[in-house]
Order: structure tokens, then C-alpha cells, then sequence
């Protein structure tokens, strides 16, 4: 495994689905793209779904907790997509 693949390796607690491709990213309101590997991918759906759910009311003290955790991931992981697409 190389590095990079070490990096972006998604963490154990992650409970999202995990996909074997990446994919081209569109932020909502910016309309700016980019390209995710498989791992970000999932993680940047799991944190969006997360996000509809707080936009909703519907999150409970565990689910903002993994939110948290999934937003920390990617900042550290692809900071520039981070950048693009979440921030």
C-alpha cells in the first residue's frame, strides 16, 4: 500500500457506503468541480447526507459527533478539495 493510499484510507468508525470509484464533485452553490478518489467520494456523500439531516432537524448528539469527525477527515486528507466543495 503506498502512502497516499494510507492516507486517504477511510476510518474504521466510518459507517457510510464505501464506493470502489471517485468521481467528479460539484459544489451546490459555487458550481466549482472536483475530482474525488473513491474514498473522499464516500466520504464526501456520507458528510452531505449528514448535512441534509442537520438542515433538516433531524440529527442526534452521535450523528453530529460523526460529522464533525467526516469534515476533519477530508480537511486533512484533501484540503483542497476540502477548500472547493465543504468550506
Amino acid at each position: 500500500m503506498s502512502k497516499n493510499e494510507e492516507k486517504t484510507k477511510l476510518p474504521k468508525w466510518f459507517t457510510g457506503e464505501k464506493y470502489s470509484d471517485g468521481g467528479l464533485v460539484q459544489n451546490r452553490f459555487s458550481g466549482d468541480e472536483f475530482e474525488l478518489t473513491a474514498e473522499e467520494l464516500s466520504m464526501y456523500d456520507f458528510i452531505m447526507g449528514a448535512t441534509m439531516m442537520v438542515e433538516m432537524g433531524m440529527m442526534n448528539d452521535d450523528m453530529t459527533a460523526d460529522l464533525k469527525k467526516g469534515l476533519d477527515w477530508f480537511r486533512q486528507n484533501n484540503a483542497k478539495a476540502y477548500m472547493v466543495l465543504l468550506d
